[in-house]
């Protein structure tokens, strides 16, 4: 059994320990479950990722309850291929299908989930991020998945539905060190319902759009809408359109937050990345190194943070290869050969 200290690498540390146990068959035992936060231990969207993927394998589960800072997971041998699972709160449903898109991919049969919570929150991609970014982008490397949204979910009320559909992974290497030249960038803006009177979604959009224009940077604004919710929000998506690549950056609206404002974020992220010779964004960074070494490859990267270091800790532990090359360089790069490979 693999022993995890929990402490330094939040969520996601549990999340990655759950995707690669089940893939691998190997268990673990985590301690100190998000000891650095100011809340430690396992919250609600923690405990509905780990249901969902003990039910998927029939997993034995030690420790499994709020506030919990230990936790043991030992998989089980079974796929099942049809779940869903309510979050209960305005959780991420996202890093929830981040959990459980690895290990349907490597399923030998289409698995389908269904969840409830928070499509369009706070410290995490939103459903329109995965179904126009993430998705899009893995498709080229033989990952087929679709990701249907029902209802949107904002903060604090959630309420949002979306359902996951995968099918086996017919494994190409992520080869993603050369992102190409930009083609386009191409704007999603959202707001619930009760904005719409506001104008909201239209003002991210707009504004976006010119600060874009103004750039000289080719732009098309794609889609702006307005969705029932059970809480008011918004929330904004640039998709970058590279030769080899794809990249997102995103905003959420807040109380108070002008959308004027949001959009100057959204765009500011881009700039950033785009300056550098990045071929993802940061947060795709994160998403990607399960993939990464399950089917190997290289992937350049923004910026080595901290999230990306306690992750590739982790896999490496697991038994993958991944380093990091060129980490005082510009364009660090993580490189990986596919560890389904070598077991």
């Amino acid at each position: 059994m693999l022993s995890i200290d929990g402490a330094a690498g939040g969520g996601q540390l549990l999340r990655t320990a759950l995707s690669l146990s089940t893939i691998t068959d190997r268990s673990f035992r985590i301690d100190d479950i998000r000891g650095d936060r100011p809340n430690p231990g396992l919250r609600p969207q923690h405990l509905s990722t780990v249901d969902l993927v003990a039910d998927f394998c029939d997993a034995d589960v030690e420790g499994a309850k709020a506030g919990a800072e230990s936790l043991v997971f030992e998989p089980g041998s079974t796929c099942h291929t049809d779940l869903s699972v309510d979050v209960g709160t305005a959780g991420s449903l996202m890093l929830l299908f981040d959990t459980i898109l690895p290990i349907g991919v490597t399923c030998d049969e289409p698995i389908c989930v269904t969840a409830t919570g928070g499509t369009n929150v706070k410290w995490s991609p939103t459903v329109e991020y995965h179904q126009h970014v993430k998705l899009p982008l893995l498709a080229r490397y033989g990952l087929e998945a679709t990701l249907e949204l029902e209802r949107t979910g904002f903060y604090p009320a959630g309420g949002g539905r979306a359902t996951l559909e995968t099918t086996p992974w017919t494994r190409q290497p992520l080869e993603l060190d050369e992102r190409g030249s930009l083609e386009r960038v191409e704007i999603y803006s959202k707001a619930s319902a009760d904005l719409e009177d506001s104008d909201v979604a239209d003002r991210q959009a707009r504004h976006a759009a010119k600060l874009l224009d103004d750039d000289g940077f080719p732009v098309s604004v794609e889609d702006v809408a307005y969705v029932p919710s059970d809480s008011p929000g918004s929330s904004i998506l640039l998709r970058a359109v590279y030769d080899r690549t794809l990249a997102g950056f995103e905003e959420l609206g807040e109380r108070g937050r002008p959308s004027e404002e949001v959009a100057e974020a959204a765009v500011a992220q881009f700039q950033s990345v785009h300056s550098s010779g990045a071929t993802v964004d940061v947060h795709m960074a994160d998403q990607l190194m399960v993939l990464l070494a399950l089917a190997g490859g290289r992937l350049a990267i923004p910026e080595v943070t901290d999230h990306v270091r306690t992750n590739l800790e982790l896999i490496t532990t697991f038994g993958s290869d991944m380093h990091l090359a060129g980490e005082s360089t510009d364009t660090p790069t993580l490189v990986a050969s596919p560890l389904l490979d070598e077991q």
